[in-house]
């Protein structure tokens, strides 16, 4: 009860003629961001980040968080109209969402994956609300030993979990590190890795660098790719809707296990784009209609959308309660708070309740205008890809260019976000992940933080991380899932040889 009735509260917060101004803009913003490609939910955050600094941070977070539902949303009209994924996890989308608007059910297929993504989110969102004060009540039990031993885990789940190679990942998480530690020694004071250069005395700033990596890095590769938009027409009328909304609850088992894989996916950081991939595959297999996936299916587009949206939203809850992100966004939005001197965590549920309640309030309010809003509009964001792009590109430099001088009102951080932007790029053409580098650039102060404090409370022993059954299963897990990439391969060895020994 007292969960509902801090949910009311925020219900009240968000109603504010402002917030909901915002929340609408948020919106909107967020669908073109997830239109264009080169653009996405992390990257578009990031960008209008500096715009939220004068605003009080409830009303902030609440904008931010409605650019990333929409972009949630928008990925999935390029994905269906002009088979160009506009968001990594709208990839799966286009396998049965574009053959359907080649065969005339653009409309049915558009409003299969609104409908999707509302339902993915919605799971989400419920789960957030009564599980979120639980967890934060647990982990206020945490020490500095329990949150190292979390940061860990989170670490290790990105090598165990990655779909790519397990040293690329460490790669880019080690570079995340060498970063992080730039700059004065919290503890000592000293100076690191500076240079004689008193402007890096602040250190990386991680919006600057996710401005670049993000942003610039992806337009880099779009002007590579030279892309040129053509793609099919979609007409939404209340018929095309109604009749597809009718269809729909025949694939409720398949829209309950997207949503269950894309919680799960978005709480442990494997993120929104494996987690479209899994749900895709795993629908494919268990539908009667499996065989004719990729022809044009819309148990194909529901599938993935709906996985993507949950995983995406419920990629918030860690970074509420722990204050440890589930996704490259939920990265931007945790150093938003910082910025805004907030401290993710347990204490943020006590401290915060306005904002944590009103954060919450608003991703139910966000996710039922976004659906409104991309079902009545979807004519007016498909126009948006007939700009050439030689247009859009030079605007989104621009914009990108003005938040990042708008963080320090330095020279210098523009060129710090070219140079991020040159290693995004050169990151994605050799096929380095970039979340493992955002993630331990956001988290790496935190994590040498907690370390070194319980580095002093047990006189330099590592056997803290072993002494008490909570840290010790925490830690415990991490270790697994570090070793996992050795373990599996082991595995599958040992498989290969008792085939090949059976078979002799």
């Amino acid at each position: 009860m007292e969960e509902i009735q801090a949910l009311f509260h925020g219900f009240a917060v968000v109603l504010q003629p402002f917030n909901l101004v915002l929340m609408v803009i948020g919106i909107v913003l967020g669908v073109i961001i997830g239109v264009l490609p080169g653009l996405g939910g992390a990257n578009g955050v990031a960008i209008l980040l500096p715009l939220t600094f004068s605003m009080p941070p409830t009303s902030a977070i609440i904008m931010l968080s409605c650019i990333y539902w929409g972009a949630l949303f928008g990925g999935a009209i390029t994905s269906i109209l002009f088979n160009i994924p506009g968001e990594p996890w709208s990839v799966a989308t286009t396998f049965d969402g574009h053959p359907m608007a080649q065969k005339g059910q653009a409309g049915e297929a558009l409003t299969g994956a609104f409908t999707s993504s509302f339902v993915g989110a919605l799971v989400a969102v419920v789960l957030i609300t009564f599980l979120a004060p639980l967890v934060a009540r647990f982990a206020l039990r945490f020490g500095p030993p329990e949150f190292f031993a979390v940061q860990f885990l989170t670490f290790c789940s990105f090598i165990g979990m990655g779909r790519g190679s397990p040293f690329k990942t460490m790669a880019s998480m080690m570079l995340g590190f060498a970063m992080a530690a730039v700059g004065l020694d919290t503890v000592t004071g000293t100076l690191r890795m500076t240079f004689g250069w008193s402007e890096l005395l602040r250190g990386f700033d991680f919006l600057i660098a996710v401005i670049g990596l993000f942003g610039i890095g992806e337009i880099l590769l779009t002007m590579e790719e030279g892309l040129a938009f053509k793609g099919m027409s979609a007409k939404l009328n209340l018929k095309v809707v109604l009749q597809t909304w009718r269809q729909l609850p025949a694939y409720w088992l398949t829209s309950l296990r997207a949503s269950t894989i894309g919680c799960w996916m978005g709480i442990t950081p494997g993120g929104a784009t494996p987690a479209s991939f899994m749900s895709y595959g795993i629908a494919k297999r268990f539908s009667k209609n499996g065989d004719k996936f990729g022809t044009g299916e819309l148990e194909g587009v529901i599938a993935p959308e709906t996985a993507a949206h949950a995983a995406g939203t419920s990629a918030l809850l860690p970074m509420l309660t722990l204050g440890i992100p589930g996704s490259p966004t939920a990265a931007v939005l945790l150093g938003g708070l910082l910025i805004w001197g907030l401290q993710p965590g347990p204490l943020l549920f006590i401290e915060q309740k306005e904002f944590v309640w009103g954060l919450i309030a608003s991703m139910y309010l966000g996710n039922i205008v976004g659906l409104i809003i991309v079902l009545t509009c979807v004519p007016f964001f498909a126009a948006i890809l007939r700009v050439p792009f030689s247009i859009i590109a030079p605007i989104i430099l621009v914009i990108c260019a003005v938040g990042a001088y708008t963080v320090h009102n330095a020279m210098l951080d523009i060129w710090l976000m070219v140079l991020f932007g040159v290693i995004g790029y050169v990151f994605k053409k050799l096929d380095y992940p970039l979340p493992p580098m955002v993630l331990a650039l956001v988290l790496g102060d935190m994590a040498e933080s907690s370390f070194r404090q319980s580095m002093l409370s047990s006189q330099g022993s590592l056997s803290i991380f072993w002494s008490n059954p909570l840290v010790a299963t925490i830690f415990g897990l991490g270790l697994i899932l570090l070793f996992w990439p050795l373990i599996s391969w082991i595995m599958q060895l040992a498989k290969r040889r008792a085939v090949v020994s059976s078979g002799s």
